[in-house]
């Protein structure tokens, strides 16, 4: 590829990232993409094929992200008990997600989820559902029962939420949550608080078990 060509596809990537993450997908059009891109109008069918086709290629970005995290806290964490690996797993999650050079990640995730396109498939097998695998599999240990019971689920289900309270949203900012500016001391704190919280709330759900279940071992 020409290095002008090269030029003008990073170009359309970029200004396609910013407008989706603000519109979404279907209140975009091709010709305002390719006017913030400084590119002709028939540069997205050239490097892309088509809207979707660019689209694609914008989500895949924040889907490599998402893998990147994955990987980041399976190697943090390897050879590790399981609590020290949920902890620091979710660490390096919260850190992530909260760092506000990936808002436009989450914020096209997020336009994703709430108005899906036939990308939607992407972003759960490849990001979301390799790490809600993870984690499930790192409570489960904890816990004492399969990665499928309903009680992992729920601790999981509960871990993947708390960090998502604290992004600009206009329910958070009425609550005081959201953090603008957000300095790396607020996100690590934050980070922190929701490993021990999780930590603990993970544990609660193992008593819990081993209190359900102690009558069966009795018999």
């Amino acid at each position: 590829m020409k290095a002008r060509d090269e030029e003008t596809r990073a170009r359309l990537l970029k200004a396609a990232e910013r407008l989706f993450a603000e519109r979404g997908f279907k209140k975009v059009t091709v010709r305002e993409i390719c006017r913030v891109a400084r590119a002709n109008v028939a540069a997205v069918n050239y490097h892309f094929g088509d809207k979707l086709g660019l689209y694609r290629e914008v989500l895949q970005l924040a889907i490599d992200a998402i893998r990147a995290s994955n990987e980041a806290a399976r190697q943090a964490s390897a050879g590790r008990p399981p609590e020290e690996q949920l902890v620091s797993s979710i660490l390096i999650f919260a850190r992530r997600l909260l760092d506000p050079h990936n808002e436009s990640v989450h914020r096209l995730i997020s336009r994703e989820i709430n108005d899906p396109t036939p990308a939607l498939d992407a972003i759960v097998e490849q990001g979301i559902r390799p790490r809600v695998e993870f984690l499930s599999r790192l409570v489960a240990e904890i816990v004492g029962c399969g990665a499928s019971d309903e009680r992992v689920l729920r601790s999981v289900a509960s871990i993947q939420a708390q960090a998502g309270a604290y992004l600009q949203n206009a329910i958070a900012g009425r609550l005081g949550l959201a953090l603008k500016p957000r300095t790396p001391e607020q996100v690590d704190a934050i980070a922190r608080h929701i490993a021990e919280f999780s930590l603990a709330g993970v544990r609660a759900v193992a008593v819990k078990r081993a209190e359900a279940d102690r009558p069966r071992d009795r018999q």
